[in-house]
């Protein structure tokens, strides 16, 4: 049996956003007898997640692999001491890097790996950049169907829609733990739960004026850091104004995020940008009916009066319509959540991402191509 290929995964760190642990999850279902996982990071900073890698067997490296693009007047020579510097042997890259850097598979070609690849997540497509990134990848993956057709028509490499996978034994569905006490909620309320750092283009102020327009035993749970205190306390507002307050339960970065789920009724997302949320794909996992704003991040995702509800970006009445709905209608929830989870579980999986991924590097690797989306 030939050994298995190395490939070394790059990202500036592993607790921003989520992806670091995005990360971890998919690279921790590799065939190892096929693929050995190295995850390069720019700066240790001695988290928990760190610890989990090495945890999990996987090498963990502190390896900066990008330079300043400019000046373009030594550029080549920034490149090559980053390629020296570099962690060496490895048969392919994956960058899970978020923007639209192009130095990386410069230093990878200097460090001696031609094939470079990366995960594009996000919808952001201004500038040349992202088409030099892309030109000068050996192959793609796209989270959503909707980048095929907007930002890789042209792309000479292979590109393969591979949205997050979930871990469906993590988040399955269960008994509360206590969260609805703790909110003073009885049993005829309904906890309509959202998790997302606290952002402007998460959308959460919709979220609380939609909460206005529901009957008074709906409640709605935000979960998340506030990375923008200065929204955090337009939200907050906007609470107070329209007298949900006492309605709207600020819970901040929350650790059991499969029990904030299990409590809850409903999962509502009013993001006007994104790529695959995660947080969306965790919830319907739980058996959670799913009420989502129609982006391209979601459309894959959700499919409408099936396994969730989607409503127009900025449409605060349908959204509202649509909780209150679902808030009469216990059965219907059921439904939707049972619709939900079943989905995922069948096309959202940690293994299968994983062996989607693997089946990119078969292509980029030996040309092997079982089909694809382009």
């Amino acid at each position: 049996m030939a050994p298995p290929r190395r490939v070394l995964y790059t990202i500036p760190n592993l607790d921003t956003a989520g992806s670091g642990a995005a990360l971890l999850a998919m690279a921790g279902h590799l065939d190892r007898d096929r693929y050995r996982p190295t995850i390069a990071i720019g700066e240790r900073r001695h988290t928990a997640l760190e610890q989990a890698v090495t945890d999990a067997g996987i090498d963990l490296v502190e390896a900066p692999v990008t330079v300043p693009a400019r000046p373009y007047v030594g550029l080549a020579l920034r490149t090559r001491r980053a390629g020296r510097a570099a962690p060496p042997g490895h048969d392919l890259w994956h960058s899970f890097h978020y923007l639209d850097d192009y130095t990386e598979p410069l230093v990878a070609r200097a460090a001696g790996c031609r094939r470079w690849v990366y995960t594009k997540k996000n919808m952001s497509w201004g500038g040349r950049a992202w088409r030099l990134r892309t030109r000068l990848a050996r192959g793609v993956a796209a989270q959503n169907p909707t980048m095929l057709e907007t930002f890789f028509a042209a792309a000479k490499a292979p590109v393969r829609v591979i949205p997050p996978g979930v871990d469906a034994e993590r988040f399955a569905p269960g008994p509360d733990h206590g969260l609805r006490t703790r909110l003073g909620l009885g049993p005829d309320d309904v906890l309509v739960a959202h998790v997302a750092h606290l952002l402007a283009n998460k959308n959460q102020r919709h979220l609380v004026e939609a909460l206005a327009r529901t009957p008074t035993r709906v409640h709605l749970a935000l979960a998340g850091r506030p990375l923008d205190p200065a929204y955090a306390a337009e939200v907050a507002r906007t609470a107070e104004t329209l007298g949900v307050a006492d309605r709207t339960h600020v819970l901040g970065p929350v650790e059991d995020v499969p029990g904030l789920l299990r409590s809850a009724d409903v999962f509502a997302f009013a993001s006007t940008d994104e790529a695959c949320p995660v947080a969306v794909l965790e919830a319907m996992s739980t058996g959670l009916p799913v009420v989502v704003s129609d982006i391209p991040g979601t459309r894959h995702l959700v499919e409408d009066g099936r396994t969730g509800l989607r409503f127009p970006v900025g449409g605060i009445e349908v959204l509202g319509a649509g909780l209150a709905h679902l808030a009469a209608d216990p059965n219907r929830r059921a439904t939707l959540g049972r619709a939900a989870r079943a989905a995922v579980t069948a096309d959202f999986t940690l293994a299968g991402e994983a062996e989607r991924y693997q089946a990119l590097y078969d292509l980029v690797l030996d040309g092997t191509d079982e089909g694809g989306d382009r």
